[in-house]
């Protein structure tokens, strides 16, 4: 959601070291560290908290569950306010400062949680029944934990890749775009590399040595991520805070309805629509023609500047806004169709629970950690893409004609169907376990060990890894291909949006799994006499009705090469078009 002005004025030039000596590859160790050490501390916290909730806290499993979801939740709605304050007040730079202190503090809070006895309930046999459960300011601690950590993240995630793009984006360089695919791929390896470490190092560490031990880490981590952005501090770029896109959207919708008693005037007469100047947009197409009354112009001499600007930019708006505005509108069906995708990928809390009653052995003694196997997801994504890049774009792109192999609808839809396939699976394997549960005579004994292993768990996220490379993925790409460069971020912000959407229905597909009108809950606190099997058929059973809706709104949205053909005809390069990919 960012939006970069294209005058050098924006850029400041505080600090001891001449702008013209900022910036460069000696800044990109301090922004991947930065980002490597954020997301090694923080997504190791996430994937084995269900179990700290249900063993510390003694909530039931339902209930741990659910507010992880809300925690999610409010984690993927961050990063658009997070995005709004970089854009249209602090700029990048001290958004992201301030985001690693928050998150630094939400983790010591955390830390705290685990160190102090009396932060939650005193320890008692979970199996038994009579644990107490957290009072009011036990909860309020832990809660304040997972705020600061959203809060931090928010700020973080929006700005970190821009920022560091502000570092090497040079535009009179002929080797800029080479430089820039340098740093992404650095900065991409680096997100995958700390992921994977905080999915398999930080977790077993929780489980070995404790969770003050496990928390601990991850907030030294957290001080590290700090204090290396802040040695290099003199050496970055800063590009000043400058206009948002939610403004400009508003401002469409705004002009529209006070120019609402206007006539359209002719399809070509392009003298009385305002358009960006030596911009070659200038009529805005026939599709929601309402908003096209945004951008006529009433009176050139009191609606224009003599700079052609406009005079009130809530009455008069630009054809290029307005396009922009379309554009946003046309893509939110298929968006909406992300939302159910994002509560299958967003499934943590139960298959940590359930791994944590399987066999985990590897070799000698070591048992994997039950939150470590969500990592076999992330491996399959980065092979896959990997896989499909090199090899079957080649080959597919002589079928099918497409130089991507694949349509950006065609691959989020394989997505879609990838994701009722991963909860087809877990549904199986659960039903699997609990049936060998219940024939060892473990019905009232929850936490006891089955006799099957935990590896049955690997197909599922192979499963779920592969739909987010091919849904999530293609809707990145999707959004970029229909929006203008401008507005490419825009994609980011959906995604995120989708996300935290799809944490709150992911809630309520708990709520209504654990209720179901005062039967025997389904995603019971003792696995073996739920049925958690049946919870994975229903959101498998809503993932297929979520395949033939996206279907009719691909259908609706009609051929994405005619949203681009528009944009293709502007000539204008701004500058900063490259920091937004």
């Amino acid at each position: 959601m960012e939006m970069k002005g294209s005058s050098s004025d924006l850029v400041e030039t505080s600090g001891d070291v001449s702008n013209s000596k900022k910036g460069g590859l000696k800044t990109m160790p301090f922004i991947i560290a930065n980002e490597a050490l954020e997301r090694a501390a923080g997504v190791g916290l996430s994937a084995n908290m269900i179990l700290y909730l249900t063993k510390e806290y003694h909530w039931e499993n339902a209930t741990g569950a659910s507010i992880l979801f809300w925690w999610g939740s409010i984690a993927n709605f961050m990063p658009i306010f997070g995005a709004l304050l970089a854009d249209s007040y602090l700029g990048r730079y001290f958004v992201i400062a301030l985001g690693t202190f928050v998150s630094l503090m939400g983790m010591v809070v955390l830390w705290l949680t685990a160190i102090l006895k009396e932060a939650k309930p005193h320890s008692c046999n979970l199996e038994a029944g009579n644990c107490s459960k957290p009072d009011f300011g036990q909860v309020a601690l832990l809660f304040a934990s997972f705020a600061l950590m959203s809060i931090g993240a928010g700020c973080i995630k929006p700005c970190a890749l821009a920022f560091g793009a502000d570092q090497f984006n040079k535009p009179e360089n002929p080797d800029n775009g080479k430089i820039l695919q340098s740093f992404f791929n650095w900065y991409y390896a680096s997100v995958c590399i700390s992921t994977l470490i905080s999915m398999t190092v930080i977790v077993y560490i929780q489980a070995q040595f404790g969770w003050i031990v496990g928390f601990g880490v991850s907030a030294c981590l957290m001080l590290l991520a700090a204090a290396t952005f802040l040695l290099g501090a003199k050496l970055f770029i800063r590009i000043k805070a400058n206009k948002s896109l939610v403004t400009s959207f508003v401002q469409v919708v705004a002009a529209a309805w006070k120019n609402k008693h206007l006539s359209l005037p002719p399809v070509d007469s392009d003298e009385l629509y305002h358009h960006d100047k030596g911009s070659r947009l200038t009529i805005p197409t026939n599709k929601l023609r309402f908003l096209n009354k945004a951008c006529i112009i009433r009176n050139p001499e009191k609606d224009l500047n003599p700079d052609g600007t406009a005079s009130d930019p809530w009455k008069l708006c630009t054809v290029q806004q307005v396009e922009g505005m379309k554009a946003l509108l046309k893509v939110l069906p298929i968006w909406s169709s992300g939302i159910m995708v994002a509560v299958t990928l967003n499934q943590h809390a139960f298959p940590v629970l359930q791994a944590n009653t399987m066999d985990r052995h590897l070799v000698g003694n070591f048992n994997i950690p039950p939150g470590s196997f969500s990592a076999f997801a992330i491996i399959t994504l980065t092979i896959c893409v990997a896989i499909y890049d090199r090899i079957l774009v080649p080959q597919m792109s002589k079928i099918t004609k497409n130089p991507r192999g694949l349509s950006f609808k065609q691959r989020m839809g394989i997505g879609i169907l990838l994701s009722c396939a991963a909860q087809a699976v877990a549904a199986l394997v659960e039903k699997e376990r609990r049936a060998r549960a219940l024939s060892d005579g473990l019905a009232i004994h929850p936490f006891s060990q089955v006799n099957m292993s935990a590896f049955w768990l690997i197909p599922q996220n192979n499963l779920t890894g592969l739909a987010e490379a091919f849904n999530i993925i293609g809707q990145i790409e999707f959004y970029y291909s229909q929006f203008p460069k401008s507005m490419a971020s825009i994609g980011v912000a959906l995604l995120a949006l989708g996300m935290g959407l799809g944490n709150l229905v992911g809630n309520l597909i708990v709520k209504y799994a654990s209720t179901r009108g005062g039967k025997q809950s389904w995603v019971s606190n003792n696995l073996n006499l739920g049925h958690y099997d049946y919870y994975y058929w229903l959101l498998c059973f809503l993932s297929m009705v979520n395949f033939f809706y996206f279907i009719l709104c691909a259908w609706a949205y009609g051929s994405t090469e005619e949203q681009q053909k528009i944009w293709d005809v502007e000539q204008v390069e701004k500058e900063g078009d490259m920091l937004i990919l």
